[in-house]
Protein backbone atom coordinates (compact mmCIF):
# COMPACT_ATOMS: atom_id res chain seq x y z
CA UNK A 1 0.00 0.00 0.00
CA UNK A 2 1.35 3.36 -0.97
CA UNK A 3 2.13 6.29 1.51
CA UNK A 4 2.50 9.31 0.08
CA UNK A 5 5.27 11.75 1.48
CA UNK A 6 2.68 14.62 2.28
CA UNK A 7 -0.92 14.75 3.13
CA UNK A 8 -3.07 16.85 1.58
CA UNK A 9 -3.77 20.22 3.64
CA UNK A 10 -7.33 21.48 4.01
CA UNK A 11 -7.92 25.38 5.02
CA UNK A 12 -10.18 26.60 7.70
CA UNK A 13 -12.72 27.02 5.33
CA UNK A 14 -12.54 23.79 3.61
CA UNK A 15 -12.42 22.13 7.08
CA UNK A 16 -15.68 23.96 7.84
CA UNK A 17 -17.22 23.18 4.95
CA UNK A 18 -16.44 19.35 5.80
CA UNK A 19 -17.70 19.73 9.27
CA UNK A 20 -21.33 20.64 7.79
CA UNK A 21 -21.03 17.41 6.01
CA UNK A 22 -19.77 15.77 8.99
CA UNK A 23 -22.65 16.99 10.72
CA UNK A 24 -25.11 15.46 8.40
CA UNK A 25 -23.12 12.11 8.74
CA UNK A 26 -23.20 12.73 12.65
CA UNK A 27 -27.20 13.76 12.78
CA UNK A 28 -28.19 10.68 10.43
CA UNK A 29 -26.14 8.28 12.65
CA UNK A 30 -28.01 9.18 15.53
CA UNK A 31 -31.60 9.04 13.75
CA UNK A 32 -30.34 5.41 12.56
CA UNK A 33 -29.37 4.30 15.74
CA UNK A 34 -32.67 5.18 17.51
CA UNK A 35 -34.10 3.62 14.80
CA UNK A 36 -32.21 0.26 14.58
CA UNK A 37 -34.86 -1.55 16.86
CA UNK A 38 -36.17 -5.41 16.60
CA UNK A 39 -39.05 -5.56 13.56
CA UNK A 40 -37.15 -2.61 11.73
CA UNK A 41 -35.91 -3.71 8.32
CA UNK A 42 -32.63 -2.36 7.00
CA UNK A 43 -34.49 -1.11 3.61
CA UNK A 44 -36.64 0.88 6.10
CA UNK A 45 -33.50 2.52 7.92
CA UNK A 46 -32.14 3.45 4.53
CA UNK A 47 -35.03 5.56 3.56
CA UNK A 48 -34.98 7.13 7.09
CA UNK A 49 -31.30 8.10 6.05
CA UNK A 50 -32.02 9.29 2.72
CA UNK A 51 -34.91 11.48 4.14
CA UNK A 52 -32.57 12.75 7.04
CA UNK A 53 -29.24 13.51 4.43
CA UNK A 54 -32.28 15.29 1.56
CA UNK A 55 -33.64 17.25 4.38
CA UNK A 56 -30.37 19.08 5.54
CA UNK A 57 -29.47 19.82 2.18
CA UNK A 58 -26.72 17.50 1.65
CA UNK A 59 -26.32 14.40 -1.19
CA UNK A 60 -25.74 11.05 -0.12
CA UNK A 61 -21.66 10.00 -0.34
CA UNK A 62 -22.60 6.19 -1.01
CA UNK A 63 -25.27 6.17 -3.43
CA UNK A 64 -24.19 4.80 -6.97
CA UNK A 65 -20.13 4.89 -5.65
CA UNK A 66 -17.82 2.54 -7.22
CA UNK A 67 -18.79 -1.21 -9.81
CA UNK A 68 -21.19 -2.10 -9.67
CA UNK A 69 -22.80 1.08 -8.24
CA UNK A 70 -23.75 0.72 -4.43
CA UNK A 71 -27.25 0.75 -4.63
CA UNK A 72 -28.15 2.69 -1.26
CA UNK A 73 -27.47 5.74 0.61
CA UNK A 74 -25.97 3.53 3.87
CA UNK A 75 -24.06 1.03 4.29
CA UNK A 76 -26.35 -2.13 6.74
CA UNK A 77 -23.58 -4.63 8.19
CA UNK A 78 -25.29 -7.49 10.30
CA UNK A 79 -23.38 -10.07 12.43
CA UNK A 80 -20.76 -11.66 10.26
CA UNK A 81 -20.70 -9.02 7.72
CA UNK A 82 -17.94 -6.64 8.30
CA UNK A 83 -18.54 -3.71 6.11
CA UNK A 84 -20.68 -2.36 2.45
CA UNK A 85 -23.59 -4.49 3.68
CA UNK A 86 -26.37 -3.33 0.95
CA UNK A 87 -30.02 -2.85 2.53
CA UNK A 88 -32.53 -4.98 1.94
CA UNK A 89 -35.57 -6.36 3.47
CA UNK A 90 -34.31 -8.23 6.04
CA UNK A 91 -35.64 -7.81 9.23
CA UNK A 92 -33.95 -6.58 12.20
CA UNK A 93 -33.93 -9.09 15.14
CA UNK A 94 -33.29 -9.02 19.16
CA UNK A 95 -29.50 -9.58 19.88
CA UNK A 96 -28.24 -8.67 16.18
CA UNK A 97 -25.38 -6.59 15.98
CA UNK A 98 -25.13 -3.92 13.19
CA UNK A 99 -23.06 -1.50 11.85
CA UNK A 100 -24.06 1.30 9.61
CA UNK A 101 -21.73 3.17 7.38
CA UNK A 102 -23.36 6.42 6.07
CA UNK A 103 -21.71 9.61 3.87
CA UNK A 104 -23.09 12.98 2.96
CA UNK A 105 -21.90 16.12 0.50
CA UNK A 106 -22.01 19.67 1.42
CA UNK A 107 -21.17 21.77 -1.36
CA UNK A 108 -18.38 19.18 -2.86
CA UNK A 109 -16.93 18.14 0.82
CA UNK A 110 -17.53 15.08 2.10
CA UNK A 111 -18.14 13.27 6.19
CA UNK A 112 -18.18 9.59 6.35
CA UNK A 113 -18.44 7.73 9.45
CA UNK A 114 -20.01 4.41 11.22
CA UNK A 115 -21.42 3.36 14.36
CA UNK A 116 -21.78 -0.35 15.46
CA UNK A 117 -25.84 -0.27 17.27
CA UNK A 118 -27.25 -2.89 19.39
CA UNK A 119 -30.71 -4.34 18.71
CA UNK A 120 -32.56 -5.13 21.52
CA UNK A 121 -30.14 -6.89 23.98
CA UNK A 122 -27.13 -8.38 23.06
CA UNK A 123 -24.55 -10.45 24.76
CA UNK A 124 -21.99 -8.73 26.83
CA UNK A 125 -18.87 -10.42 24.28
CA UNK A 126 -20.82 -8.90 21.03
CA UNK A 127 -20.98 -5.69 23.63
CA UNK A 128 -17.73 -5.64 24.48
CA UNK A 129 -16.89 -6.36 20.57
CA UNK A 130 -18.68 -2.99 19.73
CA UNK A 131 -16.86 -1.53 23.07
CA UNK A 132 -13.14 -2.35 21.93
CA UNK A 133 -13.70 -1.46 18.29
CA UNK A 134 -14.94 2.13 19.32
CA UNK A 135 -12.24 2.67 21.75
CA UNK A 136 -9.65 1.46 19.57
CA UNK A 137 -11.15 4.49 17.37
CA UNK A 138 -10.76 6.62 19.89
CA UNK A 139 -7.27 5.57 20.79
CA UNK A 140 -6.19 6.14 16.60
CA UNK A 141 -7.62 10.07 17.14
CA UNK A 142 -5.59 11.00 20.16
CA UNK A 143 -2.81 10.22 17.91
CA UNK A 144 -3.28 12.15 14.78
CA UNK A 145 -1.62 15.09 16.06
CA UNK A 146 0.46 17.17 14.27
CA UNK A 147 4.30 16.22 14.27
CA UNK A 148 3.40 12.45 14.40
CA UNK A 149 4.10 10.07 11.79
CA UNK A 150 0.88 8.79 9.89
CA UNK A 151 1.53 5.13 11.19
CA UNK A 152 1.39 6.40 14.81
CA UNK A 153 -2.03 6.42 14.26
CA UNK A 154 -2.49 2.78 12.81
CA UNK A 155 -0.17 1.56 15.83
CA UNK A 156 -2.68 3.28 18.65
CA UNK A 157 -5.30 1.58 17.12
CA UNK A 158 -3.42 -1.66 16.88
CA UNK A 159 -2.52 -1.64 20.52
CA UNK A 160 -5.69 -0.50 21.97
CA UNK A 161 -7.18 -4.09 20.02
CA UNK A 162 -4.82 -5.94 21.03
CA UNK A 163 -4.92 -4.85 24.88
CA UNK A 164 -8.48 -5.79 25.25
CA UNK A 165 -8.10 -9.63 23.79
CA UNK A 166 -7.95 -11.68 20.67
CA UNK A 167 -9.87 -9.91 18.08
CA UNK A 168 -9.26 -10.39 13.85
CA UNK A 169 -8.20 -6.70 12.65
CA UNK A 170 -8.65 -6.42 9.24
CA UNK A 171 -5.80 -5.79 6.66
CA UNK A 172 -7.52 -5.44 3.86
CA UNK A 173 -9.92 -2.53 4.44
CA UNK A 174 -8.42 1.39 6.33
CA UNK A 175 -8.93 4.41 6.84
CA UNK A 176 -8.48 6.86 4.24
CA UNK A 177 -7.55 10.86 3.18
CA UNK A 178 -11.28 12.55 2.77
CA UNK A 179 -12.04 16.00 1.56
CA UNK A 180 -13.76 16.52 -2.12
CA UNK A 181 -13.40 12.78 -2.92
CA UNK A 182 -14.66 10.26 -0.13
CA UNK A 183 -11.69 8.02 -0.19
CA UNK A 184 -8.20 9.99 -1.30
CA UNK A 185 -4.39 9.17 0.12
CA UNK A 186 -3.63 8.05 1.73
CA UNK A 187 -4.80 4.66 3.34
CA UNK A 188 -4.45 4.82 6.68
CA UNK A 189 -4.47 0.86 7.87
CA UNK A 190 -5.37 -0.27 11.47
CA UNK A 191 -2.01 -2.07 12.61
CA UNK A 192 1.42 -2.09 12.01
CA UNK A 193 4.59 0.01 13.95
CA UNK A 194 4.84 3.00 14.73
CA UNK A 195 7.13 5.80 13.38
CA UNK A 196 6.39 5.25 9.54
CA UNK A 197 4.93 7.02 6.38
CA UNK A 198 4.23 11.16 6.09
CA UNK A 199 4.38 13.54 9.29
CA UNK A 200 1.02 15.02 10.13
CA UNK A 201 0.39 18.64 9.70
CA UNK A 202 -2.49 20.76 10.58
CA UNK A 203 -4.92 20.77 8.31
CA UNK A 204 -4.92 17.17 7.30
CA UNK A 205 -8.27 15.16 7.40
CA UNK A 206 -8.46 12.03 7.87
CA UNK A 207 -11.29 9.13 8.18
CA UNK A 208 -10.61 6.76 10.86
CA UNK A 209 -12.06 3.09 10.59
CA UNK A 210 -11.12 0.11 12.83
CA UNK A 211 -12.76 -2.72 12.09
CA UNK A 212 -12.77 -5.82 13.85
CA UNK A 213 -13.96 -9.27 14.40
CA UNK A 214 -14.48 -11.77 17.18
CA UNK A 215 -12.63 -14.26 15.22
CA UNK A 216 -10.32 -14.32 11.93
CA UNK A 217 -9.14 -11.11 10.00
CA UNK A 218 -10.00 -13.37 6.78
CA UNK A 219 -12.90 -11.77 4.71
CA UNK A 220 -15.03 -13.08 1.70
CA UNK A 221 -16.68 -10.71 -0.40
CA UNK A 222 -20.19 -12.24 -0.68
CA UNK A 223 -22.46 -12.60 -4.22
CA UNK A 224 -23.88 -8.87 -4.21
CA UNK A 225 -20.36 -8.08 -4.91
CA UNK A 226 -20.69 -5.84 -2.29
CA UNK A 227 -20.76 -7.03 1.63
CA UNK A 228 -17.71 -8.25 3.19
CA UNK A 229 -18.14 -10.90 5.87
CA UNK A 230 -15.51 -12.61 7.98
CA UNK A 231 -14.61 -15.87 6.50
CA UNK A 232 -15.30 -17.90 9.47
CA UNK A 233 -18.65 -16.85 10.10
CA UNK A 234 -17.67 -14.26 13.54
CA UNK A 235 -19.62 -11.03 14.52
CA UNK A 236 -17.86 -8.32 13.49
CA UNK A 237 -17.79 -4.45 14.38
CA UNK A 238 -16.94 -1.18 12.65
CA UNK A 239 -16.75 2.30 14.16
CA UNK A 240 -15.30 5.53 12.02
CA UNK A 241 -15.20 9.39 12.18
CA UNK A 242 -13.55 12.21 10.16
CA UNK A 243 -11.17 14.06 12.25
CA UNK A 244 -9.02 16.62 11.38
CA UNK A 245 -5.75 18.24 12.75
CA UNK A 246 -6.00 21.53 14.41
CA UNK A 247 -3.56 23.60 16.23
CA UNK A 248 -5.62 22.54 19.42
CA UNK A 249 -5.44 18.86 18.67
CA UNK A 250 -7.78 16.33 16.76
CA UNK A 251 -11.21 17.63 16.06
CA UNK A 252 -13.92 15.01 15.02
CA UNK A 253 -16.05 16.37 12.24
CA UNK A 254 -18.25 13.72 12.15
CA UNK A 255 -20.56 14.75 15.44
CA UNK A 256 -24.07 15.40 15.60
Amino acid sequence: MSLLNRIEIKTAEEIALMRRAGAVVGQTLEILRVSAKPGVSLQELNAIAAESISSRGATPSFLGYGVPPFPAVICTSVNDVIVHGIPDDRVLLDGDLLSIDCGAIVEGWHGDAAITVAVGSISAEHQKLSDVCRESLNAGIAAMVAGAKLTDISHAIESSINAAGNYGILREYTGHGIGTSMHMDPAVPNYGPAGKGPKLSVGNVLALEPMITLGSAQTQVLDDDWSVASADGSWASHWEHTVAITASGPQILTLP
